[in-house]
This record gives C-alpha cells, structure tokens and sequence, in this order.
C-alpha cells in the first residue's frame, strides 16, 4: 500500500500515528515552530480546526527544528506552548526534518505531490501547508505567509465532496 494513507508518522509521544484514520477527512498538514515570525499562525490554525473539525476537516502539526533552529524544545515543552499561548487542540506529532537526509517519509510525499513556487521541493520555511482531499489527493501548497484563515473558501469547498 502506498500513498497518502499509508504514512504513519509518530506523534509527540512516539506512538504511531496512521494516515489511514484520516479517510474521508479534509486534512491541513503544517510544519511548526514555537519561536518563528509566523508562530501566531496557530491562532488562525486553531480557528479553522474549532470551525470545521465537526465537519470533517483535520490539522495535524509537525514541529520542526530546520530553520534557524526556531524550535528547539521537547515534544512536552512544544505541546506546553502550543496549549498556554494558542490553546491548540490538534495534533502536533512529532519533532521531524522536512528536508535533507533525514526528511520524514511524510514530507518526501507531500513535495513529490506537490512542488512549491517554480517547481522548487523543498520546504522554505516553518508554517508552509498542504491541503488534502477526502481522497488522501495533495491538492494545494501555500507558503509560509499565507495565512491559515486564506485556507476557509477551499476547505469549505473540500468538505462539501
């Protein structure tokens, strides 16, 4: 089995965490830092999860230590900030490379389904997010400053399928 659904990356505890659960759900897959310009994004991530998790939808954060070491903490000290400052209730699994040699399985499918701005794989910089169907299809990649609220017409229109 290969594809979206057979990935099964670790949570913030070690434990597996299968893609497979997600069928039938709208899933925003980010990779995150708790010390990164774009930290707030949580907030608007947090949002659209209260909105529309009811309906369908899934986010699923991956912490990432990549760029400029903007996430240094262990996975309780992530999971702290996540929940003191944003009152994050979705998944962040746990800490992963998103490039190099040490990329998680994870990432090396999202960037093969769906290459950045000029084609470019890798990942730029934390908060870059991928948008997949009920299907388990990667169906949009946003960069960094798009924010998570811009993400609400498409997710509306993914869940309606």
């Amino acid at each position: 089995m290969s594809g979206f659904y057979s990935l099964s990356p670790k949570d913030s505890a070690g434990n597996p965490f299968p893609f497979s659960e997600l069928k039938g759900k709208v899933v925003v897959i980010v990779n995150v830092a708790s010390k990164c310009g774009f930290t707030p994004q949580y907030e608007g991530l947090e949002k659209l999860y209260k909105k529309y998790k009811d309906q369908g939808l899934e986010i699923i954060g991956f912490p990432c230590n990549q760029f400029m070491s903007q996430e240094p903490g262990s996975a309780d000290e992530i999971a702290q900030f996540c929940q003191v400052n944003y009152g994050v209730t979705f998944p962040v699994l746990d800490k992963i490379d998103v490039n190099g040699d040490k990329e998680d399985p994870v990432y090396k499918y999202l960037k093969d389904q769906k290459s950045g701005l000029l084609g470019l794989r890798r990942i730029k910089w934390n908060f870059e997010k991928f948008l997949v169907d009920k299907k388990g299809a990667v169906v949009e990649r946003y960069g960094s400053v798009t924010k998570p609220e811009s993400l609400e017409s498409t997710i509306e229109r993914l869940l309606k399928q």
